[in-house]
């Protein structure tokens, strides 16, 4: 405390005029010093030691006497969401902040803290000391901002993120919800009033299971890519976060809900762990490679021979993919270029052919096979001479480490 009395000592206090204090608003001044006390007891002890007039604050009003009923409004506003850690920020009249700026102008003084800050730490030390609850500063899981002109609390409740790995074991099923086309979700008649291109998805069979312990708002998938509709995803399955948006409970049975999600018959996962926003940056950035089983076929048939005397030249040779017709109408119509890693053939029968196929991320494996009417060069049927078409496609691995 010597430090801050001796810092008071060389102010010029002339100049405070008729302006008076409150202890919080005067300690505060000195904010950045004498660690271990409040800025009321810094408050104190310089009105004591200076024989400073006490009164109505200039500054706050009665702000800083009111941290105890502020703190019961955010309780009561936390307690539905049933957190257990937070965040307290708060909403500061304009004409308080530009009032104590002008008086470390006026002071001089160093080291002031500004009364934002305080009010965020005193009201959260009176919250943590109420709740089941802990002060969270980076992954909090509700943010409470308090608004003391108007003894109002917003609270803003952060997502409850899960991760794991998901094997869809049935074609015509997309990665995430498909709104209809035709009405954008409202419902209509090509969709039967369901607002959906399809009846469900990966992301509402994982994400329904979760739902149902942890309410929420909406749920998102986030995956480390995406396999077309017809397309199955198998192997060690396709990382993914899911997000719950809103959660009203954030304590999930993790082994029932994966029971439960693997009883589908429509997507599995081996399990689920906690994850964070930082995650689905992550996910959404990697760019792992895949691994394909692809059956085709062409049209005449193509000797065993031939078709592994093609694959290795087409690995060793940079593909140009211009966005596929399929989905130009919905991407920006650009070329990528993009190399196979690995190819060779799993069997042949007649004019069927299975092969194996590693690309890079990005790839559009099934224009590869087909060419696209020119728009992917080399693609497989064009380095045999016939027609290839793609009857089946799934992911074997995501090549993620």
């Amino acid at each position: 405390m010597e430090e801050v009395l001796s810092a008071a000592r060389a102010v010029d206090w002339s100049r405070l005029g008729e302006r008076v204090l409150c202890d919080a608003c005067l300690g505060r001044l000195f904010g950045k010093m004498g660690h271990g006390h409040t800025n009321e007891a810094r408050g104190g002890a310089v009105r004591a030691a200076l024989g400073l007039p006490e009164g109505p604050c200039w500054v706050c009003g009665t702000l800083t006497s009111r941290y105890d009923a502020l703190a019961d409004l955010v309780v009561r506003a936390m307690e539905p969401w049933a957190p257990d850690s937070f965040l307290i920020g708060s909403k500061i009249d304009p004409e308080l902040a530009a009032r104590e700026e002008s008086l470390w102008s006026d002071l001089s003084v160093g080291s002031p803290e500004p009364l934002k800050a305080e009010v965020n730490r005193e009201v959260g030390k009176r919250v943590e000391a109420r709740g089941p609850w802990t002060a969270e500063f980076l992954r909090p899981n509700l943010v409470a901002v308090v608004d003391p002109a108007f003894d109002h609390v917003d609270v803003q409740v952060n997502p409850l993120y899960l991760r794991g790995r998901y094997r869809k074991l049935v074609r015509g099923v997309p990665q995430t919800r498909w709104p209809c086309t035709r009405c954008r979700g409202k419902g209509c008649a090509r969709c039967g009033g369901t607002g959906k291109m399809y009846a469900t998805s990966v992301e509402e069979v994982i994400a329904a299971e979760v739902m149902r312990e942890t309410g929420g708002s909406g749920h998102a998938l986030h995956g480390m890519g995406r396999e077309d509709v017809d397309a199955r995803m198998l192997g060690r399955g396709r990382p993914f976060i899911v997000e719950i948006k809103e959660p009203r409970a954030r304590h999930v049975d993790l082994p029932s809900a994966v029971r439960r999600i693997n009883a589908s018959g429509i997507a599995e996962v081996d399990g689920l762990e906690p994850a964070s926003g930082e995650d689905v940056v992550a996910i959404k950035e990697d760019r792992a490679a895949k691994r394909y089983r692809i059956l085709v076929r062409t049209s005449p048939p193509v000797e065993e021979a031939k078709l592994k005397r093609t694959l290795p030249v087409l690995v060793a040779q940079p593909i140009a993919q211009r966005t596929p017709e399929r989905v130009v109408h919905r991407r920006a119509d650009t070329t990528r270029h993009r190399r196979l890693l690995a190819a060779d053939v799993a069997r042949i029968d007649g004019d069927l052919a299975e092969i194996h196929v590693t690309a890079e991320a990005g790839t559009y494996v099934k224009e590869w096979v087909h060419g696209d009417g020119g728009r992917t060069v080399p693609s497989l049927a064009e380095r045999l001479g016939v027609v290839c078409e793609v009857l089946e496609l799934d992911v074997l691995d995501v090549l993620d480490g």
